[in-house]
């Protein structure tokens, strides 16, 4: 098998299909017949500065690496980017290029005979733009040794290994990763301060890997989903990454949270179920709750923002939720027009969580500003957008 095969009813996740030069090992099927692959993913940040933000009160934000944000188009991309902030060749977006002024020409039939752009001299080695799709190629476990050698180039602080599937069934989008998850993680290592040393949830935590980045700074986060084989994947990507959490003490706990459910599983016999421990400790410490790209059906936003607003009565201090969503644009027969629905859905749940009044807890939503910096390379697109809950007691 030289290549992936993708079926019509499975759903591929951006991040892996537009990664270009990327090599995913595959190293094992899944209970459900899945193959998994193994994928580097580079922070662009050294070690020596996150200690020097975490101890001595060093700018965390002022880290970005050349090397691994050149041409991405971020906020921290230097002078001279090939790519603008939405990830596009800026010489694509220009008009003219040399056309200026040419008239319309028609071929011998009369069809419209379009000019295309000349390539410039620097296209033969373009800087790296993330729409050009590829073709991932299975790598052969004996290969692994390619990848071993390239990690240890870099310091290990600087890769998270994330195992993950690459086309599933809509059910089983979590074990892919996703533009959000990304996008979320970004925010977490510019507001280092509001992390550290706090105790978070992630709520559909999919492959973990935003947890992962939590763990760096905060002391405890539990990851949670649902599904057996979607929280081993989890657990083993934590422990594939512990060099990244283990220096400082900081834990992750994988366990199941079910959003239908009205409370968490207890059964020592379940495989990751909750101890009385850790709820004791989850509702006495929790201060924030992340979210990442899983507001794509309207009944697990329902769900989703039911779970919220009743761990909210539960936690016994404030909590701000921030929330990571993509505006994702589909035509529709219903409309014969371009709509968000399920965007369209998360932003009136929004609406009506702060609306809502019992006297007890008040809700304040507010957009976040996408200008952060990127740490992590993948295309930044506009649709992508994060939000924040603050969860306070009525006083």
């Amino acid at each position: 098998m030289d290549e992936v095969t993708f079926k019509s009813d499975t759903v591929l996740s951006d991040v892996h299909l537009y990664t270009p030069n990327q090599r995913h090992l595959m190293v094992r099927l899944n209970s459900a017949g899945q193959p998994v692959f193994l994928s580097h993913f580079k922070l662009a940040w050294s070690q020596d500065s996150q200690i020097d933000s975490g101890t001595e009160g060093g700018d965390y934000r002022d880290v970005p690496t050349e090397e691994t944000l050149a041409g991405t188009g971020s906020p921290g991309s230097p002078p001279g980017s090939s790519c603008s902030s939405e990830g596009f060749p800026l010489q694509a977006s220009t008009d003219a290029t040399g056309q200026e002024g040419a008239g319309t020409q028609l071929d011998e039939d009369g069809d419209l005979d379009v000019v295309r752009r000349p390539r410039a001299a620097s296209d033969s080695e373009p800087a790296w733009c993330p729409r050009d799709k590829v073709h991932p190629m299975i790598l052969t476990q004996e290969e692994d040794d390619i990848l071993g050698d390239e990690t240890q180039e870099n310091s290990t602080y600087d890769i998270i290994r994330i195992e993950h599937t690459m086309a599933t069934p809509l059910d089983d989008v979590g074990k892919q990763v996703w533009r959000g998850a990304l996008f979320l993680a970004d925010y977490i290592l510019f507001q280092w301060d509001l992390f550290q040393g706090r105790t978070v949830l992630e709520l559909g935590a999919g492959t973990g890997f935003t947890s992962i980045i939590a763990a760096t700074v905060a002391q405890t986060v539990y990851c949670t989903d649902v599904g057996a084989d979607l929280l081993a994947m989890c657990q083993r990507n934590i422990a594939l990454n512990s060099h990244l959490t283990a220096s400082g003490g900081n834990v992750v706990k994988v366990r199941e949270l079910d959003w239908l459910k009205d409370s968490l599983c207890t059964d020592p016999e379940v495989p990751f179920s909750w101890s009385e421990e850790d709820i004791s400790d989850l509702y006495n410490h929790t201060t924030i709750v992340l979210a990442a790209e899983v507001f794509y059906d309207d009944d697990l936003t329902d769900a989703l923002f039911k779970t919220l607003f009743r761990l909210a009565h539960k936690l016994k201090n404030a909590c701000t939720a921030i929330l990571s969503v993509e505006k994702r644009l589909n035509f529709t027969l219903s409309h014969l027009d371009v709509t968000c629905e399920a965007y369209d859905h998360f932003h009136s749940s929004l609406h009506r969580l702060e609306k809502h009044r019992d006297g007890q807890l008040r809700f304040t939503v507010e957009p976040v500003e996408p200008s952060f910096p990127q740490y992590l390379v993948y295309e930044r697109i506009r649709q992508l957008e994060l939000w924040k809950i603050f969860m306070e007691p009525v006083t």
